[in-house]
């Protein structure tokens, strides 16, 4: 991204400036807030591993458990050569209000190994995560903290975690990771989850706003897992998908885009360049795009004070955590965007992790169609629910929903008490 759009944020003190509001606004008692606004336990653990060559090298690895006050800490794991304490800090605490926006009996960790996959190959890969694993193994458990799949891991590296455990608890322990192979206690549904999410609450907010899918043209940023899935369930739907891009390379066609084409073509290819009939451009760009629906499935700080007031999408549905800076969220709210935000928007991934996380640990599984009912359900009850605090309570859809998380996490609270 040119850096003319960067904004340097700290993604820790962004999901705090958003917090404390909605806390003020409940008039939460300052001690319980005390309590819930900071991570209960973080790890940092430093991992020796052999690599191919036979050189040892030590890699730094975190987990952090912001909140197991109504259920197990439940929250991916990265691999990337920037992952931060901070960073880590800030995807735990938004599980947290992420499973509390679509009430799952869930609390919010995150974790993350400094390291970069592109350059290690899958014997390393493995003896590193089976390492963090072994090192972190009085954090895990299905009763205790639940990690999924996040940036550079799969449900590989999810299988290597469920064997690693399996074989210190000397059984199988199917519900210790979610995001597995099918063959592994995976669920049907997960693998497209966050972008059936992403597609479920942008037709309630077309709904709302009397937009027909078939007239919408959406944008989305980020063709990985979350992007590319809700482009191709998006497009299935009806909605016209008029931009796509990657962090390399970007496409606009404001007749619509071939999705299932560009899938094959970037399976092939690894980029989005060099595709027939759409014209190039790249990722800064199409945030600013004309287009009706904006996604921004990426990374964080996408949308800032430099580029928000030039953003034309009537909807902004985020697919990635924290793509929209706080000082962009009120230049957002005077263009009169209607946003739906991080922690709403894409809990579909951690909402059918759940219904893994079940099915695991009732031995008994669902059919497709179950889960994507079920999701469907979950979302768009969780979409109504936090349209009706925003109007209840004359706020922001962003600062509705944390108002509704951390009400029903200080519910909790208040209901156990503290143990002295």
């Amino acid at each position: 991204m040119p850096t003319a759009y960067l904004e340097e944020v700290n993604p820790w003190e962004a999901q705090a400036a958003r917090s404390d509001v909605a806390a003020e606004k409940l008039k939460l008692d300052e001690g319980l807030w005390k309590i819930l606004r900071e991570p209960s336990r973080e790890v940092i653990v430093h991992i020796p591993v052999q690599l191919d060559d036979g050189r040892l090298e030590v890699f730094t690895g975190f987990r952090v458990q912001h909140s197991i006050d109504r259920g197990p800490a439940k929250g991916g794991i990265r691999y990337t050569p920037d992952v931060t304490l901070d960073e880590t800090r800030a995807l735990a605490s938004w599980m947290t209000w992420k499973c509390a926006v679509v009430d799952i009996p869930f609390g919010g960790a995150a974790g993350g190994v400094i390291c970069d996959p592109d350059k290690m190959s899958r014997r390393e890969l493995e003896r590193l995560t089976r390492r963090y694993t072994a090192q972190s193994m009085e954090l895990l458990g299905p009763e205790k903290d639940v990690p999924g799949p996040d940036i550079n891991t799969d449900e590989q590296v999810m299988a290597w975690i469920m064997d690693t455990y399996s074989m210190h608890a000397r059984h199988t322990v199917t519900a210790v990771v979610t995001g597995k192979p099918l063959e592994l206690g995976g669920s049907h549904g997960r693998i497209e989850a966050t972008g059936r999410g992403l597609m479920i609450v942008c037709d309630q907010a077309a709904k709302k706003l009397g937009m027909s899918p078939d007239q919408t043209r959406v944008v989305i940023q980020g063709f990985g897992n979350v992007g590319s899935n809700a482009a191709r369930l998006m497009r299935r739907r009806g909605y016209k998908i008029v931009g796509v891009s990657t962090s390399k390379s970007g496409l606009f066609n404001n007749n619509g885009i071939d999705i299932e084409a560009l899938s094959l073509h970037y399976q092939r290819n690894r980029t989005l360049s060099g595709f027939s009939g759409s014209e190039e451009t790249n990722s800064a760009e199409l945030l600013v795009a004309d287009c009706d629906i904006l996604i921004p499935a990426a990374l964080e700080n996408q949308i800032t004070s430099r580029n928000a007031d030039r953003v034309r999408a009537k909807v902004l549905c985020e697919g990635a955590n924290g793509p929209t800076t706080a000082e962009a969220d009120e230049i957002l709210v005077d263009k009169g965007v209607f946003v739906i935000p991080d922690i709403l928007a894409n809990s579909g991934g951690v909402t059918v992790s759940y219904f893994e996380w079940v099915q695991d640990r009732q031995g008994y599984f669902w059919t497709e169609a179950v889960v994507n009912d079920s999701l469907q359900h979950t979302m768009r009850t969780a979409f109504a629910e936090v349209l009706k605090y925003a109007e209840t309570h004359g706020v922001s859809n962003r600062i509705a929903a944390y108002m509704l998380a951390i009400d029903r996490v200080a519910y909790t609270l208040r209901q156990r008490g503290i143990y002295a």
